[in-house]
């Protein structure tokens, strides 16, 4: 499995799940049933007897998968908001393994299931490395607002974009990479309100569901920790859509 770990800042530890529902909360009480892994329900852990009353997977799934905000205009999202499968990423600008996977394996899910329209992929803002990572989900959002977040993503995760750092003028930099037109706007946009609220709205989600880790992925309400295969997405998509037939 590969992913990054922090330990999330005193002020980001201090905040409630305020913004899942009770049916999600109850789901996340159970994520150590799937471990945050690529599990089917049939390959679940059995359970003992001290966990006889805990949810199956197949309802911790369900109950994640309504996380999907599957909103007509989501800056921060791609795919038609009636596929029948919803990928959620949680990822962090300095993550090195959320580069990966943006380069590696994010374009050809696109190409081969955003295009058909089976899957949306919905990205939640979740930076666990400090200021420079919540500066960088900031401007990401700000850019969002001009309709160039998926460039702004490319840009923030090409090869060797993370080790030149996420500083006011980078951030700056990246933008204009981006096409974003107007920048005088794209910098009010960074620094007020209304994207601190959306970041701290995403933030509040993974934590309240135990995010605790770089990339972490939901593909249909199935948690997907790390930086896995394309094969290893496709099998969970599969699995996915085959729950929505049924």
């Amino acid at each position: 499995m590969s992913s990054s770990t922090r330990k999330p800042s005193s002020s980001s530890s201090r905040r409630k799940p305020l913004l899942i529902s009770a049916g999600v909360a109850l789901a996340a009480v159970a994520l150590g049933l799937v471990s945050w892994q690529a599990t089917t329900p049939e390959k679940a852990p059995a359970r003992t007897s001290s966990s006889a009353s805990a949810p199956k997977a197949s309802d911790v799934h369900a109950e994640l998968a309504k996380l999907a905000r599957r909103a007509s205009g989501d800056k921060l999202a791609v795919g038609r908001v009636d596929a029948p499968v919803v990928l959620i990423e949680y990822y962090d600008f300095k993550c090195g393994y959320c580069g990966k996977f943006a380069r590696d394996t994010e374009p050809e899910l696109v190409k081969k299931y955003v295009e058909d329209g089976t899957l949306r992929i919905e990205w939640r803002n979740f930076p666990i490395f400090g200021a420079e990572s919540e500066a960088a989900a900031r401007a990401a959002w700000a850019a969002g607002q001009q309709d160039r977040f998926p460039q702004f993503h490319a840009a923030a995760y090409a090869a060797g974009a993370k080790e030149k750092g996420f500083g006011q003028a980078r951030l700056l930099e990246l933008a204009r990479e981006a096409g974003v037109p107007d920048l005088e706007r794209f910098t009010k946009d960074m620094a007020g309100e209304e994207a601190a609220a959306a970041l701290r709205k995403d933030q509040e989600e993974g934590y309240g569901i135990g995010v605790s880790s770089t990339p972490s992925f939901l593909v249909g309400g199935q948690p997907v920790a790390g930086a896995q295969s394309f094969d290893a997405f496709a099998a969970a998509i599969a699995q996915a859509k085959a729950r929505t037939a049924k």
